[in-house]
């Protein structure tokens, strides 16, 4: 039995003198006919308008630990409750999710929740923040303002896991109810976008500079090193060269690990060396904050004062192994200041979330 499609109305999008709908949602511009869908599949034209189809169903709810996000930066310690729907408006060849990113089956989502319900499941469920990840929020960015507004009145932040890609109009929207964002920085090459991901690097690169300079969401940034691809010594350089230059250098960056998946299957994973040497080099760069993940690296997971260098939060994958900032944020050796948004204490009543994954079910 197929699913029944809940529509609801889209914004920005509008009518072409040929009849046709254009999409103005994100840079590709989809220019649709009736019943036409747009490549992120879940925008399509209905009686003359644009319907969003995914609106109020999800393909799962997880309490997570906030540095799962990943965010090391961000309330350390806290839990976040995750969920994203179904499709992708870029069409990455190696993605990581792409059961659900790539989804064209509404069936998969067989979780409703009103935004409400999600707001209430998280102070029910003690999250201090809704993460909108699993597939990029920009797609369903009304679902996600909706629900973003309404965790805002149980005072639960909000977080968007993205790929940045996104016009400038929604985009301030979007990121206006947003208390913090981590981005996919697929590579810093336009070849690789083109032809990896189908879409460009400069409008990424326009909103992660809007999202710093702009706005008060706090902002960090990851990129999935594939071996062969992007994790040349040479532009990995220029990327953080980049995010100094442009962003400043207290803006945290991930460098994650790659393993063969979707259409890419063919690779071998990225080996910890890589991390590492990655990690060295935007140090070098001037960033103050560089981390590695999907990796057991015990330097690349701490935070380290860029000061006196000694190191501040320990982790272990997503465990806290130590915490030694003072309660307003800054390093008790020699008191700078770390960039972030930290709470007095680490979590929830000073003890970390650690670990966990608990799947949750929303009554809708």
């Amino acid at each position: 039995m197929s699913a029944i499609v809940t529509l609801h109305p889209a914004r920005w999008w509008h009518a072409l003198p040929d009849g046709r709908i254009q999409c103005d949602l994100c840079p590709r511009d989809c220019q649709l006919h009736e019943g036409q869908r747009g490549a992120c599949f879940v925008r399509q034209v209905v009686d003359g308008a644009m319907q969003l189809t995914t609106y109020g169903r999800s393909s799962g709810f997880c309490i997570d630990p906030v540095e799962k996000k990943p965010l090391n930066h961000f309330y350390p310690g806290s839990s976040i409750l995750s969920f994203g729907t179904a499709g992708c408006n870029l069409a990455c060849r190696f993605c990581q999710n792409w059961d659900i990113s790539k989804s064209r089956d509404m069936d998969r989502l067989m979780d409703s929740a009103s935004p409400a319900a999600i707001a209430r499941a998280a102070r029910q469920h003690g999250a201090d923040s809704v993460a909108y990840t699993y597939n990029d929020p920009v797609i369903f960015a009304e679902y996600a303002i909706d629900t973003a507004l309404a965790c805002r009145e149980l005072s639960v932040r909000n977080v968007a896991v993205t790929a940045g890609y996104i016009h400038a109009q929604p985009a301030r929207e979007f990121f206006a109810v947003m208390d913090a964002a981590n981005v996919d920085l697929k590579a810093f090459t336009e070849d690789f976008y083109h032809k990896l991901c189908v879409g460009h690097l400069q409008p990424v690169l326009d909103i992660l500079a809007y999202i710093h300079h702009e706005t008060d969401c706090w902002l960090e940034i990851t990129t999935l090193l594939i071996p062969g691809h992007n994790d040349s010594p040479a532009e990995i350089n220029e990327l953080a060269t980049w995010i100094a230059r442009e962003l400043g250098p207290d803006v945290p960056l991930h460098f994650t690990a790659f393993h063969p998946d979707w259409k890419m299957d063919d690779l071998p994973p990225t080996p910890p060396a890589t991390l590492i040497q990655a990690r060295r080099i935007a140090l070098d760069a001037g960033l103050h904050h560089v981390y590695t993940g999907n990796v057991h690296d015990a330097e690349g997971g701490t935070t380290f004062c860029p000061n006196c260098r000694a190191a501040l939060i320990v982790r272990d994958w997503y465990d806290i192994r130590r915490y030694d900032l003072t309660a307003e944020g800054r390093c008790p050796h020699c008191t700078t200041a770390i960039a972030g948004r930290f709470g007095r204490t680490l979590g929830r009543d000073g003890k970390a979330f650690g670990a966990r994954r608990m799947p949750v079910r929303i009554a809708a």
